[in-house]
Parts: structure tokens; sequence; C-alpha cells
């Protein structure tokens, strides 16, 4: 994905000093652009990432070379480090923005006593494969970190739409109403509006299954079928969703109309930068995975959270045909026209 340009903005502060400190882990494009808006407002920055060639070039020419190139990086608001343990160190939060499939890996130096209070904040919207678990969920498992000290970020936010300032909206969610403010608040800014809920598992959960529909919808899209499909196609996966929240997740005040829920549905589906679509799109038109995967040399979180979605769905027996149809494209290898020509006949 080509990197953008970002010269003709301008530069404003967009807050009041902050004490707060906030250690970021991973070095994508999400990472960057939460990098932007977080050292914008004054926080403190401790950037972990694993690219020791990435730290070295961002120390002195304050970009991240790979992801975002045209975010310029304070100086004074953000340190960059290699050793995780020592970038973690004196922080309040603890942000996760690495892909679902090496969020273990990424962390396996850790202990739990080096998550002690501390707030943990995932903003990664893919599920642990293998495991099968939501990162929260593993992290509560792997170092005893109660889910009342930790928040997930979520909502219709493409990183490059951020990186160019353009108006996004968030939603932090957390079982501690509380926590979810004081966190949202390092995030408001002139283009980030936030809102919060304490529907942490359904919130995760919705981001994990929308990847899924985006896939669906680039298969789609790469077998030549149109809007007017597309759309009914969506609006079925929609349903699919709220069916396996309400088994999976049951939460007495969520709102699947909210943005955190269809927004992201919708943007993921449709947008030109959802690496889901693309990858869909990909297959669609013949690619093997394998192949499609390395052109895009990005992850594209749907191919392992269908995975798990089927085996978690095992549990449960909720009634997922587009999610069924994408596993078996990705996994068993059956053929994309054939598997949407049965979802004609069973979409409404």
């Amino acid at each position: 994905m080509k990197n953008l340009s970002f010269k003709n903005l301008k530069k404003r502060r967009w807050a009041e000093p902050s004490p707060a400190t906030v250690s970021i882990i991973g070095g994508g494009s999400w990472a960057t652009a939460l990098v932007k808006i977080l050292s914008e407002n004054h926080v403190r920055i401790r950037w972990w990432l694993r690219d020791k060639n990435a730290v070295r070039h961002i120390r002195k020419h304050r970009h991240n070379p790979d992801y975002l190139s045209g975010v310029q990086i304070p100086r004074r608001r953000v340190k960059t480090f290699s050793n995780l343990s020592e970038a973690i160190a004196d922080s309040e939060y603890v942000l996760i923005v690495v892909p679902a499939a090496f969020v273990k890996d990424a962390l396996r130096d850790l202990k739990s006593s080096d998550f002690q209070q501390k707030t943990i904040v995932s903003a990664v919207k893919g599920i642990v494969p293998d495991a099968h678990q939501l990162v929260t969920e593993m992290i509560a498992q792997e170092y005893g970190v109660a889910p009342e000290t930790m928040c997930v970020i979520a909502g219709p936010c493409h990183a490059e739409e951020v990186a160019l300032e353009k108006q996004s909206y968030l939603t932090i969610s957390s079982p501690n109403a509380a926590l979810a403010t004081r966190f949202s608040q390092l995030l408001n800014c002139r283009y980030i509006r936030t809102s919060i809920s304490t529907d942490l598992y359904g919130i995760e959960y919705a981001a994990v299954m929308k990847n899924i529909t985006a896939l669906a919808c680039g298969i789609t899209h790469g077998l030549n079928y149109g809007d007017n499909f597309q759309a009914v196609l969506v609006s079925n996966a929609a349903q699919e969703i709220h069916h396996f929240l309400e088994k999976v997740a049951p939460h007495p005040q969520r709102n699947l109309n909210a943005s955190a829920y269809l927004g992201d549905l919708l943007v993921t589906a449709y947008s030109q930068f959802s690496r889901n679509r693309t990858f869909g799109n990909m297959i669609g038109r013949g690619y093997s995975v394998k192949s499609a995967q390395m052109e895009m040399n990005m992850v594209a979180e749907g191919y392992y959270a269908v995975r798990s979605i089927h085996e978690i769905n095992k549990n449960f027996q909720v009634n997922l045909p587009i999610a069924e149809a994408v596993y078996r494209i990705l996994y068993e290898r059956s053929p994309p026209d054939v598997e949407i020509a049965r979802l004609r006949d069973v979409l409404h």
C-alpha cells in the first residue's frame, strides 16, 4: 500500500499537556496512527517496534520508514525501544497494536508482574489463532490481568484516514466505564471523537466477525458480483453477527447499530483501505491463499479469524452461512464461485 502525503496538513495543538505515559507495542499503520494522535495530545509515548532498523530510523529521521511515512514523530514526546520490558516499565497504559496472530510471540518475554498497576488496552481487531481466544481473554489467562483493568479500542477508523486527519470516531470499551472514560480523553482531538461502552467481549467479537464479512465482500467483488448483491451480503452478515454475539457474549445494553458494530462492519466491508476486502478480492480473482498473502505483505486478520470462529461455534451451533462459506473457501479449498452460488439461495 502506497504511503500518503501529509505536507499540507496544519500543525495545531489538540489538547492541554497530559501527565499520562502510554507504551505502544507494534510498528504497523495503526500503531503509527495512534502514536500520532496521542503525541499530538501531549501524551508521553514509549514505542516498541520489533524491527531494530525501524527503531534506529525513527530516532534519526522521525518517521516510520515502513508505514504512514508522512507522519512526523515528535522527538520530545516519543521514545522508541527495541526492548519490550524497558518500553513498558514506566507506563500507566500499555497499548497492544500487533496483529492477533503475533500477539503471543510479541509478549512472550513478559511476566505477570510486568502488567501490574497498568491499564492494558487492545487495539487488535482479531483473534488469537490456535488458542481461539480474544486478545483480552488471552491476556487475562496468560498474565492474570483482570478484565476491569483492560480496554479495547474499536470503531470504523482506518489508519490511513487518521494520518490524513479525516474526521473519525472511536469507541473505548471496558467493563470499567470510568477507566474507559479516562483513556478516551487521551484520544479526543479535532479529528477524533470518542464514546465509551461496557461491552468488552461483544465489541471484540464484532471486530473479529466484520473482518470475515469483508473477506466475503472481497470474494464476491473478485467474482464480479455487483453492489446490489454485496449490500444483501452485508445486511445478512449483520444478522449473523447479532445471533453469534447473543449466544457467545450476551450483554444487556448492546446496540448493534452503534458505530463500533455497524459502522466498523460497513467501512471494513467497503473501504479501499480494507486489507480483508483486498485479500478476499484476490481470492475471488483466483489467487491462492499463499500467493495473496505474499503479494499483500500485510496481515488480513479475517484469514485467521474465520478458522477460530468456526472452532468456537462448534460449541454454540449458531447458523453462520457466510462465515462458513468463507471458511470452506480458505481452509478446505472449496471453489469461491461454488460457495457464493450456494449463498445466493440462503441470503434474503
